[in-house]
């Protein structure tokens, strides 16, 4: 396995998809472009845990599975880790088969860190692959822009519904409630 240096940068995807970067960081892949990220840190967590929480309570574990940060090849030559990616059993299945399978919904968890013109990128990106529902959670402002396509966005705030259908029709919450303080 390549170790993160300068000089040791994986200059094909092959050599990306084999590369232990040792910064602490996650790395994407975007047509020969590395792209750096933090991944995902305690507040996104705790919004993770949340909606897995409500994921098992709905029922949906029993036909898929929520993942956190997951290697998604959208094409060829885009390799995306979404913080939170729903996957059926049967892409599942695929995936152990090292079929590359795209999920139909994507939860990612913004941070200041975070620049809107790769945030666009990745809203465009999974779109063209097969994304049905993407949700774009900023914890900082208690929002979430839910994605039904480029051109259709809901911005909930509040007592405002998130929801993820048609992917899956009772996975839904308020920000109050994906927000609200945890109690020990």
């Amino acid at each position: 396995m390549l170790q993160a240096s300068a000089s040791a940068l994986p200059h094909t995807l092959n050599e990306f998809m084999n590369w232990e970067p040792v910064d602490g960081c996650k790395y994407e892949w975007n047509d020969g472009e590395i792209i750096r990220f933090s991944g995902m840190k305690k507040k996104q967590y705790y919004i993770y845990d949340v909606l897995n929480t409500l994921f098992i309570e709905k029922g949906y574990h029993r036909t898929g599975t929520l993942m956190a940060e997951p290697d998604v090849m959208l094409t060829a030559i885009q390799m995306r880790r979404p913080d939170i990616a729903y996957f059926t059993k049967e892409q599942i299945q695929q995936g152990r088969r090292g079929e590359d399978v795209i999920p139909a919904f994507v939860i990612e968890v913004l941070s200041e860190t975070d620049q809107a013109y790769r945030i666009e990128e990745k809203i465009v990106e999974y779109f063209k692959a097969g994304v049905q529902v993407v949700w774009n959670i900023i914890p900082e402002q208690e929002v979430v822009y839910v994605y039904s396509s480029r051109k259709h966005v809901t911005i909930c705030l509040e007592d405002d519904v998130c929801l993820a259908a048609p992917v899956l029709p009772d996975f839904k919450i308020t920000i109050n409630d994906l927000f609200a303080p945890s109690v020990a």
